[in-house]
């Protein structure tokens, strides 16, 4: 009885120093979302925390804590930051270096390129029946919500774009597969009558890792694009 009631002991001794080990992750965890201006990577949470301690877990009971609160924790791809509740978001008015209106032009392209990436500047225009200007990929990566990701292996190597974190994160997305579905889109009256009833959006990847037809961009490249110059530096 006495070796059955030390046991027993023992367990729930172990329960509390996991579980404060726990909530001491969790506060770590909290301070660094707190603390920065930009998503944190999930990774850079997990080398901050013990290494007994699952940062996945941490972060998942971390975000119920705040489900009910005026401001919530959420997943941004693979990092976390502090939002504003979505019923709360017009209670806020946003006055800092507000994002000039994108033109029907750049929000072709901006979609186009979120549903078809990794995509090139060719395709888009196959995708959009017109020529797409550079001038409107530049304000979309100026905007911080589009990137080149690598070059296409294909003659002429051409540069492939997709979005950010940053688009993720404005547009209130967890990843890319939470993009607005067929019947959303029909919904908020995007599509037109005339799409075939069999036509489906692209399938997208949760990540946003090269694919098997992409090669990353090198300094080389960026020389090549005129994004650097021959000593290195980044052109203004």
């Amino acid at each position: 009885m006495d070796q059955a009631q030390d046991d027993e002991t023992g367990a729930d001794a172990l329960d509390a120093l996991k579980n404060r080990a726990l909530r001491e992750a969790e506060r770590i965890a909290e301070a660094l979302v707190f603390a920065s201006s930009e998503p944190v990577a999930e990774k850079l949470i997990a080398t901050k925390l013990p290494d007994d301690v699952a940062v996945d877990a941490v972060m998942a009971q971390l975000a119920r804590r705040y489900a009910d609160r005026g401001v919530n924790l959420v997943r941004v791809g693979d990092a976390w930051a502090f939002r504003t509740a979505a019923d709360l978001g017009f209670l806020i008015r946003q006055e800092e270096n507000e994002i000039k209106k994108l033109s029907r032009a750049g929000l072709e392209v901006l979609s186009t390129i979120a549903y078809h990436q990794p995509v090139t500047r060719a395709e888009i225009e196959d995708v959009r029946g017109v020529a797409t200007s550079k001038g409107t990929l530049d304000v979309l990566m100026e905007t911080g919500w589009v990137r080149m990701r690598g070059r296409r292996r294909s003659p002429g190597r051409p540069v492939t774009y997709g979005t950010t974190a940053a688009f993720l994160d404005h547009f209130g997305l967890e990843d890319l597969r939470d993009l607005p579905g067929m019947d959303e889109l029909k919904g908020a009256g995007l599509l037109s009558g005339k799409v075939p009833s069999n036509f489906q959006p692209p399938i997208l990847s949760a990540n946003d890792d090269l694919t098997e037809d992409e090669d990353p961009i090198t300094q080389m490249d960026l020389e090549e694009l005129g994004l650097l110059t021959p000593m290195g530096e980044a052109e203004d």
